[in-house]
């Protein structure tokens, strides 16, 4: 007879997905991991696989969540140059004010593991030319409404864009003077004419 799972598979994810992206793939031990997770090692193994599958399935979850939050953050606001603007000043804000500067889960893992396993390298692309296209959409958007330039090269400006957030987003580690990232948030958004 098959045993049950005996714990939520959802919930112990969630716990992985947090404790990855607070200390990294390398700095996570199994033990980090039973602990956080309220689960024993042959109960990862049996729903997850090793530490590495582990990791690729909670920086997956983290990607369509944060890629959703993205997407939603852009539409709240019927301005489309507002709402750029919002999204990067919440990154800024966000940072500052929380205790603990964990950054973006997937950026994080670009830095880390993206330089020595391909496997890594194409996920975290991935979710940049994800980030790409809903940026592009957005601009697409404020183009159509006649808020942005019709003569605007959306897809360059969408990969600007992700380019100046991750930049943004691996700054925001060393915590810069307010005014220097504040500066270079302004001069990114306004590339959005």
């Amino acid at each position: 007879m098959v045993r049950l799972r005996e714990f939520d598979e959802q919930k112990a994810l969630e716990a992985a997905m947090h404790l990855f992206w607070e200390k990294g793939y390398e700095a996570t031990s199994l033990s980090d991991l039973t602990a956080k997770m309220g689960i024993q090692r042959p109960s990862i193994y049996s729903a997850f696989g090793d530490k590495k599958q582990l990791f690729e399935t909670a920086l997956r979850k983290y990607a369509q969540l944060h890629a959703s939050r993205v997407r939603s953050q852009l539409h709240k606001v019927p301005s489309v140059k507002e709402a750029f603007r919002s999204f990067f000043k919440g990154v800024v804000a966000k940072e500052y004010e929380e205790d603990l500067n964990r950054g973006c889960f997937c950026i994080n893992t670009m830095v880390e593991l993206a330089p020595h396993d391909t496997k890594f390298e194409i996920l975290t692309r991935e979710h940049q030319m994800y980030l790409s296209a809903i940026f592009q959409e957005a601009i697409e958007e404020g183009i159509r409404s006649g808020e942005i330039n019709k003569d605007t090269n959306a897809t360059a400006l969408a990969q600007t864009l992700v380019v100046a957030l991750i930049g943004l987003t691996v700054m925001m580690k060393s915590r810069p003077e307010r005014s220097f990232v504040d500066n270079s948030v302004e001069t990114t958004l306004a590339l959005i004419k």
